[in-house]
């Protein structure tokens, strides 16, 4: 990020995650209450595991606000691990005294153990397992929640919705945006689709849960509200789909991303894949100015930079590498064929996925937001972020 500094901290079973986020201006007004709220939806799906039964995320702010605002200092989040006791020993920050810990040696396909092991040559793997699980993006949740309340503040609204799970496809409606994030709001898939959709994908989901297996998919974020500009063309690292890009991967087992139907699109030929510009009389979008598009194939990005259409980021998240029937592998200590660890897992996480796809796309596009206008007050942000929407409603 160029203007928005956040680092976290914390392994998956220790005594807590931390975020640290700085470059927030001063005068937000900031709710924990809605941060304790997308901790809850990432915890949220039908297929999680035992985990999600123990935890109970909320965050404690513990620098950086003050009666609910803001300071322009670095916020710090704290979430706590309550697994941490049953880890006590295992993940123990202090040396334990005359008790020996049983090293983890069996690698998990698909995971961050072996080549981690590979990189370090730690003997013990869950100090790679430990960072590299998912349990940290429970910190990213918090601190794109706060980037999200300073988005809405501005009039940008950010939600999720799954497009498909186990080779079970959603067909949403893109025509009334509002009427898919109420409906994705509604279940605990976050499926924008029918009722007849669901339960294709539960019982798709309860076959493999029963078989000791996983299942990926592909989760959307749809951003309504931004105005065109946002973002840059001249330079690589300030274009605003390579800064998405980047943030959407770093998120666990997510191996693919596009902007609205670009797999799709790179079939057709140009022609049918642009979409044409006409004067737009009744100003339906203003974040467009005078002009309408007759679709939204580009995902709302041209050029590196918003064009006012909804931004559409669509990421692709491999099956969990954690299986309760676990995979061949080789021990590391011995070299003999064993099965792999087993850690407790999620039959699909892909619901939860989204959820962190929209604080990443939080992040980035407060960041960007931020680098572009004022941005040591709020009062000062939101004069800079309407004049930008006059000037566009002019040209």
């Amino acid at each position: 990020m160029r203007h928005l500094q956040l680092i976290t901290s914390g392994e998956s079973h220790g005594p807590a995650l931390t975020a640290l986020l700085e470059g927030l201006p001063m005068g937000l007004r900031l709710s924990r209450k809605k941060i304790d709220e997308q901790l809850a939806r990432r915890q949220e799906g039908y297929g999680r595991g035992g985990r999600m039964k123990i935890e109970e995320d909320r965050v404690e702010i513990t620098g950086g606000l003050r009666h609910g605002v803001t300071l322009g200092s670095p916020l710090s989040f704290l979430i706590e691990n309550r697994d941490h006791e049953n880890w006590r020993d295992s993940m123990s920050p202090e040396a334990l005294r005359g008790k020996k810990i049983k090293a983890v040696t069996q690698p998990r396909p698909g995971h961050a153990d072996l080549a981690g092991y590979l990189k370090t040559g730690t003997p013990d793997i869950r100090n790679i397992l430990e960072r590299a699980s998912a349990r940290e993006t429970a910190a990213r949740v918090a601190a794109g929640s706060a980037c999200r309340q300073l988005l809405e503040s501005l009039g940008v609204e950010i939600f999720s919705h799954v497009l498909s799970i186990g080779g079970v496809r959603s067909q949403p409606n893109y025509d009334d945006l509002a009427a898919m994030a109420e409906r994705a709001a509604s279940n605990d898939l976050h499926l924008a689709d029918d009722e007849k959709c669901y339960e294709r994908m539960r019982k798709t989901i309860k076959g493999v849960w029963g078989e000791g297996d996983t299942l990926g998919g592909v989760a959307e974020v749809v951003v309504r509200g931004l105005p065109a500009g946002i973002g840059h063309y001249v330079h690589w690292d300030r274009r605003l789909d390579a800064r998405l890009a980047s943030a959407a991967m770093s998120i666990p087992a997510v191996k693919g991303l596009e902007f609205g139907p670009a797999f799709e699109n790179a079939t057709k030929r140009g022609s049918r894949v642009m979409d044409s510009i006409a004067p737009d009389k009744r100003r339906r979008n203003p974040g467009q100015g005078r002009y309408a598009r007759s679709g939204n194939r580009m995902g709302g990005l041209e050029g590196g930079m918003s064009n006012g259409q909804p931004l559409l980021v669509r990421a692709a998240m491999k099956p969990i590498s954690s299986l309760t029937r676990p995979l061949d592998t080789v021990d590391i200590a011995t070299g003999r064929k064993v099965k792999a660890v087993r850690e407790r897992s999620d039959a699909c996480a892909v619901p939860a996925m989204g959820v962190v796809l929209e604080a990443m796309v939080a992040l980035i596009l407060a960041d960007a937001v931020l680098e572009q206008f004022s941005k040591d007050t709020m009062r000062n942000l939101k004069a800079d972020w309407r004049r930008h929407l006059r000037q566009i409603a002019a040209r």
